[in-house]
């Protein structure tokens, strides 16, 4: 990332969804590292608690306006020099149930971070997912130029997957007709303290069901896999990666490479938590409604990000669970 022109003065980043479970981390990181940041969040699925800690510090920004409010983007792009474009809209059941708001937020919202980033200069790192795959049905790694597979435009599902994959080709577009700095990461399953269960995250989930004592549902027959990274290593990535001048203009798995099946995620989390819990199955369309499809792999292939950073991931599944758990035991109270 590029120094300011006043070298009187810290650099400055912007990050938008800034107030999020990924975006708060990520701005924890930047101040460490002696940014000054400004944190752009609509709160829409963010939260002011995830960033109340910064509150009072002088170079921490609060901006609660959205990623599509132009004049506000404008001005925070040009003020800033470094931007991650984080905002968007997460969690598979905000997806089915809101899937307007999905499209603008996603397609819109990095329409407008891109543009302004070129207007001035700007370089941005921009979050993807690893839903843009698709629905891949073997645990073959995933490369960053692997076929993608989709359904039906009739299911809304795909339609986040969609929106993702017009995110990437913009960046691309970018850089190749406006010589935008931008890289991509498409991230997968980043876990983590700050990050909830509302939307469908199924490790919050699973985890907030045992400690209350409430069955752990799995959604379908709980073979489908996934893998799960741990957010500060996905940190290390997002800020590590716009240094690396060849990493412009490219796109990197960011992720663990150990799936592990739903309902043995649900059986670990009820060992670990120690709880007593049922594990029951309920089907997807109990849960989301009818029409629905899930993705039953997805595996990355690290190899690049590895052979551009030396990036990978440090923390296991083991240690994922703790820190998750430990941030939703209540608080023993001290004896008198």
């Amino acid at each position: 990332m590029p120094n300011p022109t006043n070298s009187g003065r810290k650099r400055r980043a912007l990050v938008t969804g800034g107030a999020g479970f990924i975006g708060s981390h990520l701005c924890d990181r930047l101040l460490a590292e002696g940014w000054e940041v400004f944190a752009l969040d609509d709160l829409s699925t963010g939260s002011e608690d995830n960033v109340v800690h910064l509150r009072e510090r002088t170079d921490f920004h609060l901006v609660v306006e959205s990623v599509l409010d132009e004049p506000v983007v404008n001005s925070l792009v040009h003020r800033c020099d470094a931007v991650w474009h984080m905002a968007a809209a997460v969690g598979v059941r905000l997806v089915v149930e809101k899937p307007v708001q999905t499209l603008i937020t996603n397609v819109r919202g990095t329409e407008v971070v891109l543009d302004y980033c070129a207007r001035f200069g700007k370089p941005v790192l921009v979050a993807s997912t690893s839903e843009v795959y698709g629905d891949h049905r073997s645990l073959e790694p995933l490369a960053e130029d692997s076929q993608r597979i989709y359904g039906p435009t009739s299911i809304n599902r795909w339609g986040y997957a969609g929106s993702k994959a017009i995110d990437e080709f913009l960046a691309l577009s970018f850089h190749a007709e406006r010589q935008l700095p931008v890289v991509i990461v498409r991230l997968f399953n980043t876990v983590g303290p700050r990050q909830t269960g509302e939307y469908g995250m199924v490790v919050p989930a699973f985890v907030q069901a045992a400690l209350d004592g409430r069955p752990i549902q799995v959604f379908g027959d709980g073979a489908q896999t996934r893998c799960f990274c741990h957010v500060h290593d996905t940190i290390e990535a997002l800020v590590r990666l716009p240094e690396h001048e060849p990493a412009m203009g490219q796109i990197y798995n960011v992720g663990a490479n150990a799936p592990i099946g739903i309902a043995d995620l649900a059986t670990a989390v009820k060992e670990r938590t120690g709880s007593t819990s049922e594990i029951v199955f309920m089907s997807y369309e109990e849960a989301y409604g009818p029409g629905f499809e899930d993705m039953l792999h997805r595996v990355p292939s690290t190899e690049k990000i590895r052979g551009a950073i030396g990036w990978e991931p440090q923390r296991d599944l083991d240690t994922i669970l703790d820190d998750v758990i430990a941030e939703r035991s209540p608080v023993p109270v001290a004896e008198s």
